[in-house]
């Protein structure tokens, strides 16, 4: 089929939180997503019930992690994938439930990755700081693979700025988790060396479009927020995000993050 798909990427903060607070009605109504890749469940699969297993009518499969009400991913669609894959071969950070992977052919034959992944925070402590770095250099590896089997749609909380843009107060953060040299240096290297794009930042090069704001002083209200949620994709993917489509929403909030949706022009 030929047709617009239309990806919407969120960490959640518990989905439960999210859910009460009134984002299934939204989905249904207003972003009518394809597909739908969330983070931060902060649930086990005992907690879903069938509401939050079909949320904003499409059908989900998770990623839970080992401990309770900690991280967490999910991934929903409205057409049927031909493999799931749950977590990607990592001890360390399987254990943490931040990897969803459903695949697709693509006319012509070319397969489709499409991914919701949950990157580690480093804010809390330094330990949890050489963890990101180790997530960041074994998943940078996952990432050249999957490039190498096809073609990759990765959706989700990556938990960093990569420039200046990116947030509002880049000056007061420059020794922060989420905007440290090291860690955008990856992201650089990532879309300037391995050819991944960002796909927002490509069609929309404005400044003040964030997707995460601190719940500390006004930050949402004010807009001194950061945009750590990304959707990047291989060059061809890419190539097919309808300009204009781009958006993150800030009408509602469901989360300290806001849901960010780009349409696709792809042939399933």
């Amino acid at each position: 089929m030929d047709k617009t798909f239309r990806v919407t990427t969120l960490n959640l903060n518990g989905i439960r939180s999210a859910a009460r607070k009134g984002l299934d009605p939204w989905l249904r109504t207003e972003a009518r997503p394809d597909w739908l890749c969330v983070q931060e469940l902060k649930a086990g699969a005992a907690d879903l019930d069938a509401e939050l297993r079909e949320l904003g009518g499409l059908r989900g499969t998770f990623h839970h992690a080992d401990k309770a009400g900690y991280s967490g991913v999910g991934l929903y669609w409205r057409d049927e994938p031909d493999e799931v894959r749950i977590g990607y071969g990592d001890a360390e950070f399987d254990a943490e439930g931040r990897y969803v992977e459903a695949r697709y052919r693509l006319r012509g034959g070319a397969q489709l990755a499409l991914v919701s992944v949950y990157f580690p925070s480093g804010s809390s402590s330094d330990e949890r700081q050489q963890a990101k770095y180790r997530f960041l250099e074994r998943f940078g590896e996952h990432m050249r693979e999957l490039r190498a089997r096809g073609e990759v749609l990765l959706c989700g909380d990556v938990n960093i700025a990569h420039k200046e843009i990116d947030l509002k107060n880049w000056k007061g953060n420059l020794r922060n988790s989420g905007f440290l040299p090291e860690e955008r240096a990856w992201m650089t290297t990532l879309l300037d060396e391995h050819g991944w794009v960002d796909v927002f930042r490509a069609l929309n090069p404005h400044p003040d479009h964030y997707t995460w704001w601190s719940n500390r002083g006004q930050a949402r209200a004010k807009n001194v927020g950061w945009r750590i949620d990304y959707q990047l994709a291989s060059p061809a993917v890419a190539a097919q995000a309808r300009r204009g489509s781009e958006s993150i929403y800030t009408g509602e909030r469901f989360s300290d993050h806001a849901p960010l949706s780009i349409d696709y022009a792809l042939e399933l």
